[in-house]
């Protein structure tokens, strides 16, 4: 356990009230000394009254035990102002940092050096101010972009709607499914807001089963195969039929449709998209590469932050809301694995699930749990 702190402050506190001890007992015996020779250098002088002198005496020792009481509440006095000032000036320092938080100013940082939990404490706080300020920013950006995302169907339909009503347009089918395919995309915004939101609640749970992995596979790549076979894209995939999986069959299958929908945006006509999966030591790999355009290399950090594009002249109806990979980076992580992005020509995403144990070992686990 660390404690720096209280060494320090039990030193200073020790130090300070041995201190005080030790000059007031020095005093004392100074002085003491002192008035014992006078009366002894008198006594020794014939005519002096002894009880004139033993009065003195007693006078002098009480005078300098009360002057020597005072001197030592005063030092006690000033020490402590001093010691409490040092020691409550970061505390205090911290508070108006924290104040100043509190009111927005995530750029105010606590200045402390030195290692003990003063100073941790107050690169806590600094911490914390980094992730507030970094978090803020995420917030009025995320606002932002829903705005923006929001605005420009609206926008469009707007229009259409008025010159329909205005009769500058007619009602025809290809006009009216025009609007029909915004309201689609509001739609389809909506619900990712949704998801997404349902995934960080504190309840949200995965329904767990052990599944045979190709058959989620299967699952996900007949679900998109139509898409593939529209754009003239080749969609292959290999996977060992006897790997076997705990996870949420339904949001398993969220994840590869995404990741797979994503890889047909941006591969060219008559482009090749392959998954793979295989066994590892302690974890199960899932591969999803494409031959398409590939992810400039200063972007790639941010393929998983919502709404983000690498292409930012990309239209909405091709580029997606930017949600996607972001519920796909949270269901991932649900599942106790991760997930990386590569790209040179083309891109790959690897995910890394755990291995499914056996029936002992999970016994084993379940007893440790229990």
């Amino acid at each position: 356990m660390n404690r720096r702190l209280y060494s320090r402050l039990a030193f200073i506190i020790i130090g300070t009230a041995v201190g005080i001890v030790l000059v007031s007992s020095a005093v004392l015996i100074i002085t003491t000394h002192y008035h014992f020779q006078m009366y002894q250098s008198q006594a020794s002088v014939v005519g002096h009254d002894l009880i004139e002198l033993n009065y003195h005496l007693e006078l002098a020792l009480l005078q300098t035990i009360i002057w020597t009481c005072i001197v030592s509440i005063v030092l006690a006095i000033v020490l402590g102002f001093y010691v409490a000032k040092r020691i409550s000036s970061p505390l205090v320092h911290m508070k108006h940092v924290a104040e100043k938080m509190t009111v927005g100013e995530w750029h105010a940082r606590v200045s402390l050096s030195g290692t003990d939990e003063l100073a941790e404490l107050g690169r806590s706080i600094n911490t914390l101010a980094a992730q507030l300020q970094h978090q803020e920013q995420l917030r009025v950006t995320m606002t932002e972009n829903i705005a923006h995302e929001l605005r420009t169907p609206l926008t469009t339909l707007k229009s259409h709607m008025r010159a329909l009503e205005d009769g500058i347009w007619e009602p025809t089918p290809a006009r009216i499914h025009t609007c029909y395919e915004e309201i689609e995309r509001l739609t389809e915004l909506v619900a990712e807001l949704e998801d997404l939101n349902q995934l960080e609640s504190p309840g949200f749970q995965l329904v767990r089963k052990e599944v045979r992995l190709v058959e989620v596979i299967e699952h996900a790549v007949n679900l998109v195969d139509a898409s593939y076979r529209e754009k003239h894209v080749r969609l292959g995939y290999s996977v060992d039929p006897d790997i076997r999986a705990l996870i949420d069959h339904d949001r398993m299958i969220q994840v590869l449709v995404n990741l797979l929908s994503n890889a047909l945006k941006f591969t060219s006509e008559h482009g090749e998209v392959n998954i793979s999966a295989a066994e590892e030591q302690a974890e199960i790999r899932i591969v999803v590469e494409d031959s398409g355009e590939g992810i400039p290399p200063e972007d790639l950090p941010n393929v998983f932050e919502r709404f983000y594009r690498a292409d930012k002249s990309r239209s909405r109806r091709i580029g997606g809301s930017g949600l996607g990979l972001t519920i796909v980076k949270q269901l991932i992580a649900a599942h106790d694995g991760r997930i990386k992005v590569e790209s040179e020509k083309g891109t790959i995403f690897t995910i890394r699930l755990p291995k499914l144990l056996n029936e002992s070992t999970q016994v084993l686990q379940k007893y440790k749990v229990d």
